[in-house]
């Protein structure tokens, strides 16, 4: 967890949360979220099951909303 919580404090100091929150909320962000089953993102990252992670990453990139979103995302923490 201390991975993510680094993370977390990286995307702060950067000046990006509001950002991201955004992102999140839009339209893409929004078709991703319905596709993942949060319960599998939460017990594959408890576990380290980085093959089920990729799995559940490989299934959204799949899409054009999960494309777009990855595309957005990269845009915005390229900045």
């Amino acid at each position: 967890m201390r991975n993510l919580e680094e993370v977390g404090k990286e995307i702060e100091r950067r000046g990006k949360t509001d950002a991201l929150k955004k992102l999140a909320e839009s339209s893409d962000g929004v078709q991703v979220g319905k596709m993942v089953d949060p319960k599998l993102v939460e017990q594959a990252a408890k576990n380290g099951d980085g093959a089920a992670m990729r799995g559940i990453l490989n299934s959204v990139l799949s899409t054009d909303e999960g494309k777009r979103l990855a595309e957005n995302l990269m845009k915005l923490m390229g900045d």
